[in-house]
């Protein structure tokens, strides 16, 4: 690799890290302003301009807060836990491509920081990873109510993320490739060539999976204040709450990019040839794909101040009974036809 290309992927790197910790402020704002709006409230208003700078008043508060580490705890797990759970996190977004091609200089620069071979599998991977650093910060914090949260986590990611990974099973049957650039290319044309509509059950089944997968309400059982005061979180403090709190917006960000990459067409615009307007498609197609992942960020927040916790039950039924058997019936379906289509 030349050194002109190691500073492009330099500055992708830059690029995706900036804008996913922008977005993580703007979530925190959002979702109190949303819920506020919601619930009949008026939200933050002090700080900033329309309490737009809340977020750097809560990092601020979080940066100089005591750091406390209770009696009994195992330290080193302890202390490694949070970073655990944030770093995939934060590495998820690299294979995602948020744009189409630009051309500077006469180079042609891809809007992705790694578009490998296995993207999804990549995806899935480090999604996977994350549920590790909830665990540990169970195991290590020597509290009931933090073990519960942990065990909880642990078992509803393991029920989710087979019925999620059967659903993107579904998608890659039909682009023929593991890799998201091309499964954004197989959406080109016009709006229903987006996999929403080839695929409306794979979607629902992934969307509701990706709730459960960021532990949001309704699936938030691993927190569940009222019966484990924070779960697997309870005994942090600091910067390390600051972590996980950052880790779960970081994986909220990431899950609605992957929906809009998977499901509606990534960058594309419907009806417009980015490629063929140069540069303004480029433009263009990022605009498209922010306003998408937007979408779904805010539905996050509306479904979270919208519909009540499940009973664990209730969870893990729904996990095994209900979805798990769907995904597996639209596999089925989906090979069925793609059989007969190959024949035909």
């Amino acid at each position: 690799m030349d050194i002109l290309g190691f500073i492009i992927i330099l500055v992708k790197v830059l690029i995706v890290f900036a804008g996913t910790m922008l977005t993580v402020l703007i979530m925190i704002i959002a979702e109190r302003r949303v819920s506020a709006f919601m619930q009949g409230r008026i939200g933050p208003n002090r700080v900033g301009p329309k309490g737009l700078l809340q977020p750097i008043a809560d990092g601020i508060k979080f940066l100089f807060k005591e750091d406390i580490i209770p009696a009994g705890v195992d330290k080193p797990i302890f202390v490694l836990a949070p970073a655990v759970l944030l770093i995939p996190a934060l590495m998820t977004f690299a294979v995602i491509p948020f744009g189409s091609d630009i051309t500077i200089f006469g180079r042609q620069i891809a809007l992705q920081v790694a578009d490998i071979n296995v993207g999804i599998l990549y995806v899935l991977a480090l999604t996977s990873i994350g549920v590790y650093g909830i665990v540990l910060a169970g195991y290590s914090s020597n509290s009931k109510y933090s073990l519960l949260g942990g065990l909880r986590s642990s078992a509803q990611l393991i029920s989710y993320e087979l019925a999620m990974g059967l659903a993107v099973v579904s998608i890659i049957l039909l682009s023929g490739s593991l890799k998201l650039n091309d499964i954004v290319l197989d959406q080109q044309g016009y709006l229903f060539s987006w996999n929403v509509f080839k695929q409306p059950l794979a979607f629902i089944i992934f969307l509701i999976a990706v709730y459960a997968e960021t532990n949001r309400l309704p699936f938030d059982l691993s927190e569940a204040e009222q019966e484990l005061v924070g779960g697997y979180h309870t005994e942090y403090s600091s910067m390390k709450f600051a972590m996980f709190f950052m880790a779960e917006y970081a994986n909220m960000i990431t899950a609605a990019a992957l929906t809009v990459t998977l499901f509606f067409g990534g960058w594309d615009f419907p009806f417009v040839n980015e490629a063929s307007i140069g540069n303004w498609g480029t433009l263009l197609s990022v605009l498209s794909f922010i306003f998408k992942m937007g979408f779904f960020l805010f539905l996050f927040i509306w479904v979270r101040w919208t519909f009540p916790r499940f009973r664990y039950d209730q969870l893990m039924k729904l996990g095994w009974k209900v979805m798990l058997p769907i995904a597996i019936f639209n596999i089925f379906i989906t090979a069925g036809y793609l059989t007969l289509k190959t024949v035909v």
